[in-house]
């Protein structure tokens, strides 16, 4: 792609939704980042993302006395039961050190356990309690109504297209360059 076109598609993408936006206020920083912001796309995302985690877990912390890292890993096992620490700390974006700390004190509340894994006894599996199965079933109507405001302003075929593009996208995650040499420490 040509420079030019390269800059004009830029700005395409980062003006987007400003007619979406029609006479809804937006606040004047948010308005800034949304449409003059070159990382446009890191920034929705984002936005959003603490939009809807927020209050989530500020909720989850008060009713259930469970901060983010722990009901990240109560949420991951209440989705797929029988996981390794490694797998939940790939899919959280967690460091491994984080995922620890929450899985002894999840233990120690006796709302997950760990079982030595029959087909490598070096390793460990963790498994939800019927505790923990309660909390995420209580938890998951909230989270489900949140979500359903959050992709209310979208129809349905905006929203099935939203999907497959979010999840295309965290698919190639992996491809990304490596940016620090934090990052490089980290594998």
């Amino acid at each position: 792609m040509r420079e030019t076109d390269e800059k004009a598609l830029n700005n395409l993408l980062r003006e987007g939704g400003l007619a979406a936006a029609g006479h809804r206020h937006v606040e004047d920083l948010v308005a800034v980042k949304l449409w003059q912001n070159p990382c446009w796309l890191s920034f929705r995302i984002n936005f959003l993302a603490l939009q809807f985690n927020e209050p989530i877990y500020r909720r989850f912390e008060k009713e259930y006395g469970l901060p983010r890292p722990e009901f990240v890993v109560l949420y991951s096992l209440g989705l797929s039961d029988g996981l390794t620490a490694s797998a939940i700390c790939s899919s959280s974006g967690f460091p491994k050190n984080t995922i620890s700390r929450a899985i002894q004190k999840l233990i120690d509340k006796n709302i997950i356990r760990r079982e030595v894994d029959q087909a490598d006894l070096r390793s460990f599996v963790l498994y939800i309690t019927d505790e923990g199965r309660r909390i995420v079933d209580q938890a998951m109507q909230p989270m489900v109504e949140r979500e359903k405001a959050m992709a209310s302003a979208l129809t349905p075929a905006e929203q099935l297209m939203l999907s497959e593009l979010l999840a295309k996208i965290v698919v190639d995650s992996p491809n990304w360059p490596l940016i620090t040499s934090i990052e490089e420490n980290e594998e």
